[in-house]
């Protein structure tokens, strides 16, 4: 079944590096199609003929289209991916990659060189803040981290 909503990634220029980049960072993923700017519209959208303006990709079954529109809009903190990891070994994994030329922030957030935040997320932190009991514990732990660290939230959490 194909996705019903599709989220559409801005770009002024970069919409097939950033496809391509992401495809690289996540298995399970493809680019699906690419289309191109013509010579009709130029008037409005003044890119070169044979330009890339869209490239469909998907991200674990996931659909997402990258548009070249141009510099008018920029990606900001108020939308951001979530990633959910069951290993330390993922976080680390996408952590290293998505943070490359880019730029980390706190409690798991990051932006990647293309400005877009990502959330790099531990699947057991949903059970632990579930908890209320340690709850606290284990938001004063993660408070004071950028990347998530699977033992220290646990420990926290005793």
């Amino acid at each position: 079944m194909k996705n019903q909503i599709t989220p559409c990634l801005w770009f002024e220029n970069q919409a097939e590096a950033a496809a391509n980049f992401y495809t690289s960072v996540f298995k399970n993923s493809k680019i699906e199609n690419i289309s191109r700017y013509s010579k009709e519209g130029f008037e409005i959208h003044g890119q070169k003929e044979g330009s890339v303006l869209t490239v469909n990709f998907q991200i674990n079954g996931q659909s997402f289209v990258a548009l070249n529109g141009g510099p008018f809009f920029k990606f900001n903190e108020s939308v951001s991916f979530q990633v959910f990891c069951d290993t330390q070994e993922e976080i680390d994994n996408y952590w290293e990659k998505l943070t490359a030329e880019g730029e980390e922030s706190q409690c798991g957030w990051l932006k990647d060189k293309f400005g877009l935040s990502w959330q790099i997320i531990p699947n057991i932190l949903s059970e632990l803040m579930s908890d209320p009991a340690k709850a606290g514990k284990v938001t004063e732990a993660f408070l004071k981290m950028k990347k998530f660290d699977i033992e220290k939230l646990v420990k926290a959490s005793k």
